[in-house]
């Protein structure tokens, strides 16, 4: 198990490619980051994240796929509710969510939850 600040720190990586799964990161969707870190704990992890991807104009796969590595070797936890709910206010914060973001945040709990299945031996 990962510790928490790398944790968060996944987390804005992932809210990064939620944001730019449509090719650009909306002015809305800054806004709606900036209030979802309003009071977290893990704000500072979170944001530092999120703007080391942007600003190395990272590729969303390249992003996501390293995501869901850390996730899968991190195994379970309850945080990744926390980050599906994240996904889900930024994503639609600009214009609603649009077809690349659904797809992302549907594969994100589908990926997670067939490799933690296979793990348990339920699969």
């Amino acid at each position: 198990m990962a510790d928490q600040e790398k944790l968060y720190e996944v987390m804005g990586e992932l809210l990064f490619a939620v944001a730019k799964a449509d090719g650009v990161i909306q002015p809305e969707e800054e806004k709606e980051l900036q209030a979802l870190l309003q009071g977290h704990p893990w704000a500072d992890a979170i944001r530092w994240s999120f703007d080391y991807e942007a600003n190395r104009d990272a590729s969303v796969e390249d992003v996501y796929k390293k995501v869901i590595a850390f996730c899968e070797m991190n195994g379970p936890s309850g945080a990744y509710v926390e980050f599906t709910q994240a996904m889900e206010r930024i994503a639609a914060a600009a214009d609603g969510i649009d077809l690349k973001e659904r797809e992302m945040m549907t594969s994100f709990a589908k990926d997670l939850t067939t490799r933690f299945r296979k793990d348990l031996g339920i699969e």
